[in-house]
C-alpha cells in the first residue's frame, strides 16, 4: 500500500489541454483512474463532452490555447467548478512537415505560437492559483526532437518549439521551485497518435524507427502512463526542472 499511495491523485484537480484525442485523451483517462478530477480542454467540444461523460467527474471546456481570452476562460471555469488546480498537462500541439528551405514563415510562426507561446500562456494561468496555494505540478509535453535533431521527417518549427519548451520548463521550474510549484516535461520519442499516424502507416518508417531506437521499436501508448503519473503525483515531490525522456534509449547514443 505504501508503494502505491504516493501515485494516487485523490482530491486533486487536473487540467489537460489537447484532451480531445490521442495522447491527451489517454492522459485524461490515466489521471482519472488515479483519482483526479478532470478539466478537459481542446477545440473539439463534442469529443470533450463524450470523454467527460465517460470519466464522470470531468468538466469539458472548448478552448483554442492560442487565444489568451479562451485560456483565461478555461481556468476561470476550472476554478469556479472545483476551487483549485493541482496538475496541468500542457499537451496541445502540432507539427509542421516542411523542408526547412521550403517552409512558409507563417507556418513556422503558427507552430511556435501553438507549441511554445500558448504552452507558456497556459502554464502562466495554471501557475497563478497553484502559487497562491503553494503547491502544484505542471507537466509540459516536449519531445526528443526538442533535445536532438535528425528525426524521420523535416519538422523545423516543431523541433524549434520543443527545444524552446525544454528550456522554458527549466526556467519556470527555477522561478517557482521555492513557492511549491514543480515544472517538468515528458519527452517521448515515437509513439502512435494522430500526430504520428502517417509515420505509423509507413512500413519503411517503422523499420527506420526500429534501427534508430536501441530497444528496436516505437513506444506503446501505455508506456507513458507511469511517467505521467510519476510527475503528476507526490511520488515526484522532490523532482522539478527535469526532462523525462521516454524513448527506448533513443537519446543514449
Amino acid at each position: 500500500m505504501y508503494v502505491i499511495a504516493p501515485f494516487r491523485l485523490d482530491d486533486r484537480v487536473a487540467v489537460v489541454t489537447g484532451a480531445s484525442s490521442g495522447l491527451g485523451a489517454r492522459f485524461a483517462r490515466v489521471l482519472s483512474a488515479a483519482g483526479a478530477k478532470l478539466v478537459l480542454a481542446a477545440r473539439r467540444k463534442d469529443r470533450l463532452e463524450a470523454l467527460a461523460r465517460e470519466l464522470g467527474d470531468a468538466l469539458p471546456v472548448a478552448c483554442d490555447v492560442t487565444d489568451e481570452a479562451q485560456v483565461s476562460h478555461l481556468f476561470d471555469a476550472a476554478m469556479k467548478r472545483y476551487g483549485q488546480i493541482d496538475i496541468l498537462v500542457n499537451g496541445a500541439g502540432d507539427a509542421d512537415p516542411y523542408a526547412a528551405e521550403e517552409e512558409p514563415l507563417k507556418a513556422f510562426a503558427d507552430i511556435i505560437a501553438l507549441n511554445l507561446t500558448a504552452a507558456f500562456s497556459v502554464a502562466q494561468h495554471a501557475a497563478r492559483p497553484m502559487l497562491a496555494r503553494g503547491r502544484g505540478s505542471i507537466i509540459n509535453m516536449a519531445s526528443v526532437l526538442g533535445l536532438v535533431g535528425g528525426g524521420l521527417r523535416a519538422v523545423p518549427g516543431y523541433a524549434a518549439s520543443k527545444g524552446g519548451l525544454v528550456n522554458l520548463t527549466r526556467e519556470l521550474a527555477l522561478e517557482w521551485a521555492g513557492r511549491g510549484v514543480r515544472v517538468n516535461a515528458l519527452a517521448p520519442a515515437y509513439f502512435e497518435s494522430e500526430l504520428t499516424a502517417g509515420i505509423f502507416a509507413n512500413k519503411k518508417a517503422l523499420e527506420v524507427i526500429g534501427r534508430m531506437t536501441p530497444m528496436g521499436r516505437p513506444g506503446l501508448s501505455h508506456e507513458l502512463d507511469g511517467p505521467l503519473l510519476f510527475l503528476a503525483s507526490d511520488a515526484s515531490s522532490y523532482v522539478t526542472g527535469q526532462i523525462l525522456a521516454v524513448d527506448g534509449g533513443y537519446l543514449a547514443h
